[in-house]
């Protein structure tokens, strides 16, 4: 059986390398001044969102209202720019062609920042991440090490990056050890390899870490973690390539919210808090 390529890490530390626009220079305060006139003039911001991926963008059981913690922040941030935000459900394919063409102002729905999406988007980082494989909790004991997982039947979306961090992952691990490469099954999101995970057509799945705790809470003693995080990304808002005013403002906003306190206390709201940063950057995915 033929192994993964090799890839390259997906997240290198951006500031010591000089690719992260570290916004802790900031000092003048994010207010209604700093918006394009055209978003002052309506008073919202348009941001695209995929309610399909808690706890970043779900929509509630018992009231059908959008929530989640980009909600919560958005929300925050429009609120400290003197606008509101407006959301707008989409899917997943359309989002970048919907910023590019103008039809919303903003994603912010769990969209990681890599380099690959710098020529279409640019990112303001709120949130580190890190792929992790999730099993049935009635299996669990069939994965006493993550070496365990060579040979299996691994499924991740295949829109993320998770099938490189997977190939990645075997090639530093189960390549080495002379074990078999592990089997990765390409599925349409999360939940489709979540379904897959329970229905036993495959043995374990990637997700990223910052929904595993809530996924877990949702469905007790139906899934458990491998092992940990097999590489870090970064989480941004995106924003057209050319809209620099809009995400400068933006990035000002979420300044002040680290600052305040307000950012920690809505990532501790939804079990996040392991996944905060510290500053604010810009473009700093790999």
């Amino acid at each position: 059986m033929s192994k993964f390529r090799p890839v390259l890490p997906q997240f290198l530390v951006a500031a010591s390398l000089g690719l992260a626009l570290t916004m802790s220079t900031m000092t003048s305060a994010a207010d209604a001044a700093d918006l394009p006139a055209a978003i002052k003039a309506r008073g919202t911001i348009i941001a695209a969102i995929v309610p399909n991926y808690p706890p970043l963008d779900v929509r509630d059981p018992a009231t059908n209202q959008l929530t989640g913690l980009d909600v919560d922040l958005g929300d925050a941030i429009a609120k400290r720019l003197g606008v509101t935000m407006q959301w707008q459900e989409t899917n997943f394919e359309q989002m970048m062609s919907a910023l590019a063409t103008g039809r919303v102002d903003i994603i912010m729905s769990g969209m990681s920042d890599l380099a690959s999406r710098h020529d279409g988007a640019s990112f303001v980082d709120y949130m580190s991440t890190g792929p992790a494989f999730l099993t049935r909790a009635d299996r669990i004991a069939d994965f006493p090490d993550m070496l365990a997982l060579c040979g299996k039947a691994v499924g991740a979306s295949r829109r993320t990056n998770f099938p490189k961090d997977i190939a990645a992952w075997n090639d530093a691990n189960c390549v080495p050890a002379g074990k078999e490469s592990i089997r990765y099954v390409g599925t349409e999101g999360s939940a489709d390899a979540r379904t897959q995970l329970k229905q036993g057509r495959i043995d374990a799945s990637v997700q990223g870490n910052e929904t595993i705790p809530y996924i877990m809470a949702q469905e007790p003693n139906t899934f458990a973690p491998i092992g940990k995080p097999i590489a870090t990304q970064l989480t941004g808002i995106g924003f057209a390539k050319a809209d620099n005013a809009l995400r400068d403002a933006v990035a000002g906003a979420l300044s002040q919210l680290i600052a305040d306190g307000t950012y920690k206390q809505l990532l501790t709201k939804w079990s996040l808090a392991d996944n905060a940063l510290e500053k604010v950057t810009i473009d700093a995915g790999e």
